[in-house]
């Protein structure tokens, strides 16, 4: 058993960690939807490189980045993450409708594949997780800032635009390793739902870090076991599983604000 679930366990953990920690920044940001919308252009990447015979891999990393990137467009927002949704979810199925290999690219996408990752999937999130952490305090500094304060003169406007285009990439990385690994909605979940009971409970921001890192990997190995124990699809238990704890934890923990 440890050696056919070794690998996979450890890569949805190392994305149970991350995951949330980029739903807080995107919460911070108020642009938690363009989770979903990277996520789908990460699959629909993916459905594009694997019908033309390429590596899944690239194919999501550049169409998540792409998404991401999409931010800095003059006007973009709410409206423009919802025009991606779609998109993705279009290009997804219709590549797949007419791809030799049809409804298992969908599938792959949308359930993920936890259970079939291995070395190369284990490898990603571990170098993601390295680089996040190595980046976590000055990207928080930048969030906060630029959330908070205007750029005092034209170097530091100029060194925060640098530090966010770094940000967009790594947040599109960790999106695209998600969508490949645990599905598309699982990864989805994992960004909205932590940040989304963590703000409302944490008093300050390291506090709302730690709990929504903290719901995340809790959620993680309740899914992980469950769906184990009950042969479920594990993408759709981590969902559940999530909308329970999150749901569970703003109601019961007192209000930090």
């Amino acid at each position: 058993m440890t050696e056919l679930f070794g690998l996979p366990f450890l890569t949805g953990l190392a994305l149970a960690v991350l995951l949330p920690i980029a739903g807080v920044w995107l919460r911070l940001r108020e642009e938690w939807l363009a989770a979903l919308a990277v996520a789908h252009l990460a699959g629909a990447g993916a459905v594009i490189a694997l019908a033309l015979s390429l590596p899944s891999l690239p194919g999501a990393l550049v169409a998540a980045m792409l998404g991401m990137l999409g931010r800095h467009i003059p006007g973009a927002g709410n409206s423009a993450y919802g025009w991606l949704i779609l998109a993705g979810w279009a290009i997804t199925l219709l590549i797949a409708a007419n791809s030799p290999l049809g409804e298992t690219l969908a599938r792959q996408v949308i359930e993920g594949q936890l259970y079939f990752t291995g070395p190369i999937e284990l490898g990603a999130a571990v170098v993601l997780l390295g680089l996040t952490l190595a980046l976590r305090r000055r990207i928080d500094r930048l969030e906060l800032a630029t959330r908070l304060l205007p750029p005092a003169d034209a170097a530091e406007r100029s060194r925060r635009r640098r530090l966010a285009l770094i940000t967009d990439l790594l947040l599109a990385a960790l999106l695209a390793a998600g969508t490949l690994s645990i599905g598309l909605m699982a990864t989805f979940a994992l960004v909205l739902l932590p940040a989304w009971a963590a703000f409302r409970c944490a008093t300050d921001w390291r506090q709302a870090s730690r709990l929504a890192v903290g719901i995340g990997v809790i959620g993680y190995l309740a899914a992980f076991a469950l769906a184990l124990m009950f042969d479920q699809p594990f993408a759709a238990v981590l969902v559940a599983t999530l909308l329970v704890l999150a749901s569970a934890v703003r109601q019961l923990a007192p209000r930090g604000r």
